[in-house]
């Protein structure tokens, strides 16, 4: 890899920073990643609080959009996973996991809900190839971390076709 353009900051077991390593790599962008501690909030300082990657190193919309009506329905798909897969499939993995004692219903819940955050993305990507527009875009990579090919998701296991 070539002289770093970019300092990675991440935690190695959440999905998040993989998005953006995601992004780095989609744009062919040198990074070095480093890793902070969760535990003592390293992620919580102002200065790892301000970036903003995509719209300030991706001009040509290489995995942006370009329009009005793409950006709001990118917002749609980034707002969705944000708020319903990366909660419901954290809270089971916390649930299963992190909590001092077993909590089956906790777990049932969210394990019905990652299915239907799944559903809603098959409803879609069962009638086009991307979630916005006619290519692979941050709406699409956003889930990424989450998903992958013949994956076990805590238990679960998923097919994915794409």
């Amino acid at each position: 890899m070539s002289q770093p353009q970019f300092t990675l900051y991440s935690h190695k077991f959440g999905p998040n920073g993989w998005k953006v390593a995601i992004v780095l790599e989609e744009l062919g962008l040198a990074y070095k990643p480093i890793y902070l501690d969760f535990q003592k909030q390293e992620q919580k300082s102002p200065q790892h609080l301000e970036y903003n990657l995509v719209e300030r190193y991706d001009p040509e919309h290489q995995i942006s959009v370009e329009t009005f009506t793409e950006n709001m329905e990118l917002l749609q798909w980034l707002f969705f996973q944000a708020s319903g897969q990366g909660p419901y499939f954290g809270q089971v993995g916390y649930f299963k996991f992190l909590h001092q004692e077993p909590l089956t219903s906790a777990i049932e819940r969210y394990q019905k809900e990652m299915m239907r955050v799944f559903g809603v993305l098959e409803s879609v990507l069962s009638k086009r190839e991307w979630l916005v527009g006619d290519k692979f875009t941050i709406a699409d990579l956003s889930f990424v971390p989450y998903i992958s090919p013949r994956r076990e998701i805590h238990d679960i296991l998923i097919s994915v076709d794409r």
